[in-house]
């Protein structure tokens, strides 16, 4: 049985990702297609535009078989955590490959760079990726992610394989049929129709966007003791004497986050570093936390529950397709993610969308 593994966020589901499902089927004529997908946070370092059980729906209603959470400890955290994470959930699933988008399609240019990037510093990594980048004439946001991807494969019987990407990562033209995700997020804030680009237009709105949660994120800020701030994941370096600083400053979002930014954090170091205050996720609670040994299904189909208890017979693998289900180590740090995602929505529905979460899985027929 050929069993075909990809890694998504669907922030939202849209052409582009339609597009990578047929052509993750085809390479290998594939039986199942599992997609690891991020949760209600994504690697950006942002609230998904819609939540996990929207997305991993339309994924199963679109071509995927079974649709398998990323913790939240592994999907916001750097390319190289990121993609750990996801491999590691692809070894347990005991899927035979993998499938990524890449700028410049070419795996073994990409496998050699991963050989080489696995023995250098983060900064000379993407110096090296950014120089290959450019001779491709194209962005390299994938290609870095595909070489984390085949770093983490190191010595794994996963077998990998590129298609080209369809658009630009960061491209903002919403427009085109197949336009990236960041381009409909720019639409959808603009309020402007995404119809063409994406089947989940009509659910998309801009309840989610990162800005909702300021006020909450510069009362924690403000209100808490420096060493708690530093106590907390990916905060290192003195930068919550810079966040603390700024968020006296700044009422708003855009301009806490621009003034945070320097050589030393990106924009998206900084934003996943305000996800970890806002979940409340300590450098400790990660450090202590048991062995990646279980799958959290959000959505699967008739061929997913077929594989599923094929897999269900290893003894050492734990399939949570509840809640209550998933070590509680784990379990604990998901469900103050889910109470932080919801903080923009009224009372009511605040309580029905954290409810989701004990819910059992998405299954379509």
């Amino acid at each position: 049985m050929q069993v075909c593994g990809i890694v998504t966020e669907y922030n939202p589901f849209h052409n582009g990702h339609q597009y990578h499902i047929t052509q993750a089927r085809s390479i290998r004529n594939c039986d199942c297609l599992i997609a690891i997908m991020s949760g209600n946070f994504v690697q950006r370092g942002e609230p998904a535009i819609i939540d996990k059980w929207e997305r991993a729906a339309c994924a199963v209603a679109h071509g995927v078989d079974i649709v398998i959470e990323l913790p939240y400890p592994y999907a916001t955290q750097s390319a190289d955590i990121f993609a750990q994470g996801a491999i590691r959930l692809l070894t347990l699933a005991n899927v035979n490959h993998m499938v990524f988008g890449s700028e410049c399609n070419d795996i073994e240019k990409l496998k050699h760079l991963s050989e080489r990037a696995a023995a250098l510093p983060v900064q000379k990594k993407q110096a090296m990726v950014k120089s290959f980048a450019d001779s491709c004439t194209q962005i390299a946001s994938n290609d870095l992610l595909g070489i984390s991807y085949l770093k983490a494969l190191q010595g794994s019987a996963i077998q990998p394989y590129t298609i080209q990407r369809t658009n630009s990562y960061h491209e903002l033209t919403y427009t085109k049929t197949i336009a990236s995700a960041s381009a409909i997020r720019h639409g959808i804030m603009l309020h402007q129709d995404v119809h063409h680009a994406t089947v989940m237009a009509n659910k998309l709105d801009t309840t989610y966007a990162f800005t909702h949660y300021y006020p909450y994120l510069q009362t924690l800020l403000m209100s808490m003791d420096r060493e708690d701030i530093k106590a907390m994941l990916m905060v290192e370096e003195g930068m919550e004497q810079l966040l603390q600083k700024n968020a006296a400053l700044y009422s708003d979002m855009d301009s806490f986050v621009n003034a945070c930014i320097s050589k030393r954090y990106t924009r998206s170091r900084i934003q996943r570093t305000l996800l970890h205050i806002l979940t409340q996720t300590k450098k400790t609670e990660i450090q202590k936390l048991s062995p990646l040994q279980h799958l959290r299904i959000l959505a699967m189909n008739d061929v997913g529950r077929a594989y599923l208890s094929q897999l269900r017979k290893q003894d050492d693998l734990i399939i949570a397709s509840r809640f209550n289900q998933i070590p509680q180590d784990w379990r604990k740090i998901e469900l103050r993610a889910t109470q932080a995602y919801t903080y923009p929505l009224t009372p009511k529905n605040r309580k029905e969308a954290i409810a989701k979460e004990w819910q059992s899985l998405v299954y379509i027929k």
